[in-house]
């Protein structure tokens, strides 16, 4: 596959420039820009500006509101829900995230629900920034139905993810960031797009086989068999249910009616543990945990141990330096 390889301040001006020519105002312009550069940057390139050109396409048939009116509703002391007015969910997500950091920062918690959303992106970006302030962050959102439940032939779950961060003293951020199918769809997009075959276990077809060629995937499976499936009924319940938005084969297609208001919910919660423990020690024991881990004997065929977000953050610091690389025909797109 052709790719070209450019500095991610570049990328971000160009997709800053895509959006407002489809009529988005510059401040979300910038903040989609920002978090699907985030994940360019950590190799994540399923949710990364190969996006683009999707959102844009939503855009102009109506199906994202580009001057949306963003509004937090305080319904208790570490409670409340965000409004998006069917804009942007990046921008909504970290209107909600910043909310819940604040309440935690003064009240030990916080937990907002956003409604009448659309997609927010890598959901390790608003979990980043929670524990970037020395707080616990966790991010939840469901997703049309693309995902077999266990046992199941047909879809019925979205890839439903769910992200954590949290926070260490010298080391890097711990950033948990993951599907609860074995893969994002936006990963069955990027082996397409690259013109490569898909690992066994990614999707199946309409008859609930196994396929290689990522043009035949119909659904995907949970990971871990009913383990992931349990906890992606979990993320439906939290992003989904909690926020009086839509379940499983209900919530409305990203790759369809792109006319339509999606109206997704999603779930964010920031935790302070001074309000639970010393917190000095916590960030400690945090980097202590990290460094013991990695100091495991790597079992044959690994090289090391890894703590979750280790290898996307070592990306990033290479990319940060050396440029993001993307697919040509998503370069061709930003620049034509």
């Amino acid at each position: 596959m052709s790719t070209v390889t450019m500095k991610h301040e570049e990328a971000k001006k160009l997709v800053v420039q895509k959006l407002e020519e489809a009529g988005l105002q510059q401040d979300h312009a910038e903040k989609v820009a920002e978090i699907l550069v985030h994940a360019d940057l950590r190799n994540v390139n399923s949710h990364g500006v190969l996006r683009t050109e999707h959102y844009v396409n939503r855009l102009k048939a109506g199906g994202i509101n580009p001057n949306a009116t963003i509004q937090f509703n305080k319904t208790g002391p570490v409670t409340g829900f965000v409004d998006g007015d069917d804009g942007f969910g990046h921008v909504i997500g970290d209107v909600a995230m910043k909310e819940a950091m604040k309440m935690a920062k003064e009240n030990g918690v916080g937990m907002i629900t956003a409604i009448n959303s659309s997609h927010c992106g890598a959901l390790s970006y608003f979990v980043q920034m929670a524990a970037e302030q020395n707080l616990i962050g966790i991010a939840m959102t469901h997703t049309d139905k693309i995902v077999v439940p266990f046992g199941g032939k047909e879809a019925f779950l979205g890839t439903n993810p769910i992200a954590y961060g949290v926070p260490a003293k010298t080391n890097k951020p711990f950033i948990l960031d993951m599907a609860t199918s074995n893969v994002a769809f936006g990963k069955i997009l990027q082996y397409q797009e690259e013109q490569k075959d898909i690992p066994s276990g990614w999707g199946v077809d309409g008859n609930g086989e196994t396929v290689s060629d990522p043009a035949k995937v119909v659904s995907l499976l949970p990971f871990g068999g009913p383990k992931g499936y349990g906890l992606s009924l979990i993320v439906d319940i939290f992003s989904g249910l909690l926020a009086g938005a839509a379940f499983g084969p209900h919530v409305a297609k990203m790759y369809g009616d792109l006319d339509k208001k999606r109206k997704l919910g999603h779930y964010f919660c920031a935790i302070n543990p001074a309000h639970f423990t010393d917190l000095n020690v916590f960030l400690e024991k945090m980097d202590r945990m990290m460094d013991e881990i990695r100091q495991v004997p790597p079992a044959p065929g690994f090289s090391k141990v890894f703590v979750p977000g280790d290898i996307e953050q070592a990306n990033e610091e290479e990319n940060m330096q050396n440029g993001i690389t993307i697919a040509s025909t998503v370069y061709q797109y930003l620049t034509k």
